[in-house]
């Protein structure tokens, strides 16, 4: 399990974890959508398994951006005097847009590793 989220984090193929999924990186804060690779550049493993393959990695990321925001309220929560600040809204806001694209490569990650052996 350990390997596997070392590999995701470190955007590696979850067959050989030689090449690389995307193409620059997980952190790459560019305009612009993704470029993921459409097979492994080393072992020639192909990530999308079929049509609408990722659709399901959408989920994935909606959990990241709830798992996120919670942890953006804990953390910010102290600050304000109220239980319930509209103020807080806003930071939260900021961080998952500022988390967006890592969010849509991790999940797309995930979602790989959760089905590399599925062979189509």
């Amino acid at each position: 399990m350990l390997n596997e989220i070392k590999g995701i984090l470190k955007n590696e193929c979850p067959n050989c974890r030689k090449g690389k999924v995307f193409q620059n990186g997980i952190i790459n804060f560019g305009l612009g959508f993704p470029k993921m690779h459409e097979q492994c550049p080393n072992c020639q493993t192909k990530f999308e398994k079929e049509p609408g393959f990722f659709f399901g990695a959408m989920f994935v990321n909606y959990a990241l951006g709830c798992a996120e925001a919670l942890i953006t309220y804990f953390l910010v929560a102290p600050f304000f005097e109220k239980t319930f600040d509209l103020r807080i809204f806003p930071i939260i806001a900021v961080v998952m847009l500022t988390l967006s694209i890592v969010n849509l490569k991790i999940s797309r990650l995930i979602w790989i590793y959760a089905f590399r052996n599925y062979k189509k």
